[in-house]
């Protein structure tokens, strides 16, 4: 018996992949979530500390709060990006095995949250 080059794929195997890529999905989301924490407690800790002059006469101490949230803002930042280009990574995989494209929710609220993030730390870093 002839095997023909092409063998219909499995319902299994394809719910599987349905499973994979909605679990990047949620991963993903998890990633967008946490970075919002994060980018809005470094934004609090700025701001409550500049509304209480915490900066006036203690500018010699180790880390100030804005400091603070621009690492705190810029790690959240990097990290939903190396987060989303992971989900990427996956995604392109998982459609290769679907013979489709999936398209990506996660991704669009991921990429506003990012810019969100950007404006963020530009008001922190520019504006005292």
């Amino acid at each position: 018996m002839i095997k023909s080059s092409y063998e219909p794929e499995s319902d299994t195997t394809r719910l599987g992949l349905d499973r994979t890529w909605l679990a990047h999905e949620r991963t993903l989301m998890a990633w967008v979530r946490t970075s919002t924490g994060m980018i809005a407690f470094g934004f609090t800790i700025y701001k409550f500390f500049q509304h209480e002059g915490w900066d006036v006469g203690r500018k010699h101490s180790v880390i100030t709060p804005r400091d603070f949230a621009l690492m705190i803002i810029s790690i959240s930042l990097i990290t939903l990006l190396l987060a989303a280009i992971g989900r990427r990574r996956g995604a392109r995989v998982i459609s290769k095995e679907l013979r489709r494209s999936c398209s990506s929710l996660a991704e669009i609220v991921a990429g506003l949250i990012f810019v969100f993030g950007i404006l963020v730390l530009l008001d922190v870093a520019l504006y005292y």
